[in-house]
């Protein structure tokens, strides 16, 4: 994804971007039975692996952020984990009245990443966004417009013809212009918003190695709820 977008980024024939998911999802969150194949590895091996696997995903995220185009995130189904950060990041989205959307991290016993930390309290405030990182409830398309998430909720079937049409609009208008305005609207937020995104990482490393992320991991996979009050912090 990294590498697409930074495809598109260097276009300068292109001069707006639609991100959708490929099948029903527009991001269904991290493969949870290859997680769980890190506990049997060491604590260095696990952190190790969500380094990198962050690593990738965070590069992404920054791209978005830093790239002096529109990117529009069209939510054509169910988003989890990095997805929320991964939406939350692009300067418009519009959801299909269907989907559905989570944070979900706190179910396997970790923190999120992608961002959410930083952008969601900004779009909806302390209270909300620590309601969804600590609950991890799902949420509707309209719930989630409510809240700033996402710009617009339309019917599945018009979803693809509504974000064509928001695309063409932006570009056809001044690209410069719009490269400027997105960079003095996210400056402010910048410098904080990448030590952010280190400081997840870390985090996530760091709880990778609890009792908690196992607990939840193996919850997950024997589709049961988790049980962490034996877990310790």
């Amino acid at each position: 994804m990294d590498q697409a977008l930074a495809t598109v980024e260097a276009d300068r024939s292109v001069r707006s971007v639609i991100l959708t998911g490929a099948g029903r999802a527009f991001m269904a969150g991290g493969d949870v039975r290859e997680f769980a194949q890190t506990l049997d590895g060491t604590a260095t091996e696990r952190r190790q692996y969500f380094n990198r696997l962050i690593d990738h995903a965070h590069g992404a995220v920054q791209r978005i952020w830093r790239m002096p185009k529109p990117v529009i995130a069209a939510i054509n189904g169910p988003v989890a984990g990095f997805g929320i950060g991964l939406a939350a990041a692009c300067d418009a989205s519009i959801a299909a009245e269907g989907a559905m959307l989570s944070l979900a991290y706190c179910h396997l016993g970790a923190t999120p990443d992608g961002g959410a930390t930083m952008i969601l309290p900004h779009l909806c405030g302390l209270k909300r966004a620590s309601e969804l990182v600590m609950l991890g409830d799902r949420i509707s398309a309209a719930d989630a417009r409510v809240l700033g998430i996402v710009n617009q909720v339309v019917p599945a079937d018009a979803l693809p013809t509504t974000v064509e049409d928001l695309a063409q609009r932006l570009a056809k208008g001044p690209a410069g212009a719009h490269g400027a305005g997105k960079a003095l609207l996210r400056g402010p937020l910048t410098a904080a918003f990448m030590a952010q995104l280190l400081a997840e990482k870390d985090q996530f490393a760091a709880r990778a190695d609890s009792a908690e992320f196992a607990e939840g991991l193996r919850a997950f996979l024997a589709k049961r709820r988790p049980d962490f009050m034996g877990c310790g912090a």
